[in-house]
C-alpha cells in the first residue's frame, strides 16, 4: 500500500487500517495476533478490534478502567506504540498464556534431581510461550568425579541436549514457540566444547549460545596472559587467554555462534546491583535477568512519529514522544498485574522489581525520513538523542507512577540513586525519583521486532538498519499456484508517494549490506548509552572480512561500551545465499522431465541412489531406507523413497509415509522441509540415543536419514543456525534474501537483532 507522505496518526480514520495494510502485514496479523475461536473463526474482525481488546485488558487493572481505556487505545492506534507479540496475541483472551516475552530460569544446582526439576520448570514456561535463558556454568565439567556413585560427570553439554529435546517436544505439541538461550562462563572447564557444540550438524538447534566474558578475561586477552579454567575452586586446565579468544571468535566467524556477553559490565551498570547478580540473558540478549527474572517488552515506533518527512525540517516532536512514552510505561506496568506466570517464583520476582523493557523500532526509517544515513556520526548522534528522550520520559513517568501507586518493593532510595545508570540521568529526573521513588526498577531495552515491525507496515526492525528496501515475495494460493508481490520498506513507500517511484533515491537510503562493521557498532553503542538493560542487534560483516578484522569488531564493541556483541558473516557453513555443494557422486543422476499434463517430475527407467541401514530398539529387524535421485538444473535432488524390513509391525504406516513423501518429492520445488518435519515427530513411548544425541521417534530417525542423504548429495547445505537449507545451482542468480525459511520454505531467512526471522512469512526463531 502507499501511504500519503503527510499522513499522521491524528487523522480521523474513515476505514479500518486492515483495508490499507500490505498483504504480508495482513497475513501475519491474521496468523499470529488476531484473536480467533478454537475453530478458527475470527473474533477480532479488524486490527482496531485487537487494539481495543488490548487497551481494555490493560486498563482493567486500574481503579478507574474507563479513564484509561481511551488513552491506551490512542497509544496503540496506527502502531505508534507496539507491545510485544505476547501482549498483542494474549491480552484480553482469557487464555492460559503469559504476556511476558522472556525469562531467565533459576540457578541449576549441580545435582541430578534438581537438574530435572529445572527441566520441568523450563517446559512449563515454554508451554505458555515464554522464551528462556539458562546459565549452564553451575554444572560440573565432563569427566569430573560424581561422589557417592563412583562415576564421572557427563558435563553440562549432555544436559543441554536434554533441554534441546524438551524444546522440540513442546514445539511438536503445537504450542507457540519460545526460544532458548544457553550461556557459559569463559572460565568453565568445558568452555571449549561449548564453543564448538554447533559444529555438529543438528545439535542444540533450539538454543542460541553466548559466552559470558568477564573484564578479567578481556584484560588477559589484551596482555596475552594465562587463563585458568576453574570449577568449584579447582583449576582443571590453564591456557593462553588469546587462544581461547581465538576459538570463540573463530567459531562465530565460521558459523555465527556463540555470541559474546560482557557480563561484568552488565552487573556494574545494573540499577539493582545491590540486590541481584545477573549471569544469563533471555534468548536474544536484550534482557539480562536474575534467576527467575521476567521481562515484558514493547516498542515506540519512531517511524510513525516523524513530521515533515524528507524535508529540511523533518523531526520528531519531543512533547508527542514524551507523552506516548508515558502512556506506554503505564500500559506495561499494568501488564505485570494483568499477566499470568508459568511459575510462582517468576511472579514473585516480577512483583518485587516490576522490571519492564520499553524500546524503539523504526529507527532506520526515521533516520532516512530525517535525511540521515544510518551508521554516520550524525545518525548516531540523532539516535542517541532519541534514546535519551525515551529514557528521560520513561523514568519521569515511572517516578510519577510511584507517587500514585508506590515504588517497586525492593526500592532502596540511597542505593538506587547511587547506581551508575541513575547517576547519569538529568538532575530533575533524579530529583523526581528521590522524592517519589520509582515504580519500575529497570525501564528500557531494545528487543527484536521483526514480526511486529512487518505487521506495523514493514517499518525497520528495532535499531537495525533496513535489511532490504524492496523484495519480491512468493505467495502460495489455495489452488497451489504462486503469485508474486513486492514488499517495500515503509520509508521507501513514503518517498515514492511524495516524489514518485522513478525519482532517484538519496544516498541515505542504505541497507545492512551497505554498512561497514564499525558503523553497526557505532549505532549500537550510541543507543546503549541510554538503555538500562541491553540491546539485541546484529553486526553484519562481509563474507571476505579477514579473521583479524572480524575479531576487531568484538574489541570495538567492548571498548565502545556495548554490553554484548552478535555478528553475522555469510560463508560456506552459515550461508546467506542459496547455493549447493559440489556433487559427491561420480554417477550422474537421470535428468528430470516434467509431465506436460500434471506438471510432476516423470520417473526415468533407471535412477541412482543410496540405501541406509536403520536400527530401532523396539524392532528385532533393521530397516533399510532407500532414496533415489534425479538431476534437475544441474542439482541432484530426491525423487522417491522406500523403506523395507522383515518386521511387518509398521508395514501400513511405513508404506503410506513413503508414498506421501515420494509424492511430495515428485512435485519438485522446495522439498527440504520434509526431513525437518519428520524430525519433529515424537513417540510418546520414548525415543533412543543414537550417535551421542536423542532421536525422538522412528519417524524422526527416517527424517534424519533423508536429511543426511540430501546433505551428502549436495541438495542441502547448512546455514548459520546449522539448519539444512535447500540448495540451488551454483551458477544460478544469487538471492539477496538469504536462506530458506524452515516454516514456509521460501528464501528470506535473515538474522536481525540477534534472531533469525523470515521476511516472507514472519516466522521468528525468537517466537
Amino acid at each position: 500500500m502507499d501511504i500519503p507522505a503527510d499522513f499522521t496518526a491524528s487523522e480521523t480514520r474513515c476505514e479500518s487500517i486492515l483495508d490499507r495494510m500490505a498483504p504480508i502485514s495482513a497475513q501475519i496479523w491474521d496468523s499470529k495476533y488476531r484473536l480467533k475461536t478454537e475453530t478458527g473463526a475470527p473474533i477480532d474482525q479488524t486490527v482496531e478490534d485487537m487494539w481495543q481488546r488490548v487497551a481494555r485488558a490493560l486498563a482493567d487493572v486500574e481503579k478507574d478502567p474507563v479513564q484509561w481505556e481511551a488513552p491506551f487505545y490512542d497509544a496503540l492506534r496506527d502502531f505508534r506504540f507496539i507491545p510485544a507479540g505476547r501482549i498483542l496475541s494474549g491480552a484480553g483472551t482469557e487464555r492460559r498464556v503469559t504476556l511476558f516475552n522472556c525469562f531467565v530460569m533459576g540457578d541449576i544446582e549441580d545435582d541430578l534431581g534438581q537438574i530435572f526439576t529445572h527441566l520441568r520448570e523450563a517446559a512449563l514456561t515454554m508451554q505458555q510461550g515464554g522464551g528462556i535463558g539458562y546459565d549452564f556454568s553451575s554444572l560440573r565439567p565432563k569427566g569430573a568425579l560424581v561422589r557417592g556413585v563412583g562415576a564421572d560427570a557427563s558435563g553440562p553439554l549432555s544436559f543441554m541436549d536434554v533441554w534441546d529435546s524438551m524444546c522440540r517436544t513442546i514445539m511438536s505439541a503445537g504450542a507457540r514457540r519460545g526460544a532458548m538461550m544457553a550461556v557459559m562462563r569463559c572460565d568453565h572447564p568445558d568452555i571449549e566444547d561449548f564453543i564448538a557444540a554447533k559444529r555438529e550438524p543438528g545439535r542444540l538447534r533450539n538454543f542460541n549460545l553466548s559466552v559470558l566474558v568477564t573484564d578479567d578475561f578481556m584484560k588477559a586477552v589484551e596482555l596475552d596472559s594465562a587463563w585458568d579454567l576453574v570449577f568449584a575452586g579447582k583449576t582443571y586446565r590453564t591456557l593462553r587467554a588469546r587462544d581461547l579468544w581465538d576459538k570463540i571468535t573463530r567459531a562465530t566467524y565460521e558459523y555465527a555462534e556463540p555470541g559474546v556477553i560482557f557480563i561484568d559490565r552488565i552487573n556494574k551498570r545494573n540499577n539493582l546491583y545491590y540486590c541481584e547478580t545477573i549471569h544469563a540473558t533471555n534468548p536474544c540478549g536484550e534482557q539480562p535477568l536474575p534467576p527467575y527474572g521476567a521481562c515484558l517488552l514493547g516498542s515506540i515506533n519512531l517511524a510513525r512519529l516523524v513530521r515533515d518527512p524528507f524535508e529540511d525540517g523533518a523531526h520528531i516532536d519531543e512533547t508527542e514522544l514524551a507523552g506516548l512514552v508515558a502512556t506506554a510505561i503505564r500500559m506495561m506496568d499494568n501488564t505485570i498485574d494483568a499477566s499470568g506466570f508459568p511459575l510462582e517464583q517468576q511472579r514473585k520476582e516480577a512483583d518485587a522489581k516490576r522490571r519492564i523493557g520499553l524500546g524503539m523500532t523504526g529507527l532506520a526509517d526515521a533516520l532516512m525520513m530525517c535525511g540521515l544515513r544510518y551508521g554516520t556520526v550524525e545518525a548516531a548522534a540523532q539516535a542517541k538523542a532519541w534514546a535519551k528522550q525515551v529514557e528521560r520520559a520513561a523514568y519521569l513517568a515511572s517516578a510519577k507512577l510511584a507517587k500514585e501507586k508506590g515504588a517497586f518493593p525492593l526500592y532502596d532510595r540511597v542505593k538506587y540513586l547511587a547506581g551508575e545508570t541513575i547517576s547519569g540521568l538529568d538532575e530533575d529526573v533524579r530529583a523526581a525519583i528521590s522524592q517519589h521513588g520509582i515504580r519500575n526498577a529497570l525501564l528500557t531495552s531494545i528487543a527484536p521486532t521483526g514480526t511486529i515491525s512487518l505487521v506495523a507496515d514493514n517499518v525497520s526492525s528495532g535499531v537495525e538498519p533496513v535489511f532490504a528496501l524492496a523484495f519480491t515475495r512468493k505467495v502460495l494460493q489455495r489452488d497451489g499456484t504462486r503469485t508474486e508481490e513486492e514488499v517495500t520498506d515503509y520509508a521507501l513507500r513514503l518517498w515514492r508517494a511524495k516524489f514518485g517511484a522513478d525519482t532517484a533515491l538519496p544516498d541515505y537510503f542504505v541497507t545492512a549490506q551497505d554498512l561497514n562493521p564499525s558503523e553497526h557498532v557505532r549505532m549500537q553503542a550510541a543507543v546503549q548509552a541510554h538503555v538500562d538493560s541491553a540491546i539485541s542487534k546484529t553486526v553484519n560483516v562481509p563474507e571476505d572480512i579477514s579473521f583479524e578484522a572480524f575479531q576487531e569488531v568484538y574489541l570495538d564493541a567492548y571498548r565502545s561500551g556495548c554490553k554484548g556483541c552478535t555478528t553475522y558473516r555469510p560463508n560456506a557453513v552459515t550461508g546467506s545465499v542459496l547455493e549447493v555443494k559440489p556433487q559427491t557422486s561420480a554417477v550422474p543422476a537421470p535428468q528430470a522431465i516434467h509431465d506436460d499434463v500434471s506438471g510432476l517430475l516423470v520417473r526415468a527407467d533407471r535412477l541412482v541412489g543410496a540405501t541406509y541401514k536403520l536400527r530401532w530398539p523396539d524392532s528385532e529387524h533393521a530397516m533399510y531406507v532407500t532414496i533415489n535421485d534425479i538431476e534437475q538444473d544441474g542439482v541432484r535432488r530426491p525423487f522417491e523413497i522406500f523403506v523395507n524390513s522383515k518386521n511387518l509391525e509398521h508395514y501400513a504406516w511405513v508404506v503410506a509415509l513413503t508414498r506421501m513423501i515420494s509424492a511430495v518429492f515428485r512435485r519438485g520445488g522446495e522439498v527440504a522441509f520434509v526431513a525437518e518435519e519428520l524430525k519433529q515427530v515424537f513417540d510418546p513411548r520414548g525415543g533412543q540415543w543414537a550417535q551421542g544425541r536423542y532421536v525422538p521417534s522412528l519417524v524422526a530417525a527416517i527424517g534424519d536419514v533423508i536429511e543426511r542423504h540430501m546433505l551428502e548429495t549436495g541438495f542441502l547445505t547448512l546455514e548459520n543456525d546449522r539448519l539444512p537449507v535447500q540448495g540451488k545451482k551454483a551458477e544460478a542468480a544469487v538471492s539477496p534474501l538469504g536462506s530458506l525459511c524452515p516454516k514456509c520454505s521460501q528464501p528470506g531467512l535473515v538474522r536481525e537483532a540477534g534472531c533469525l526471522s523470515c521476511l516472507q512469512c514472519g516466522w521468528s526463531k525468537c517466537g
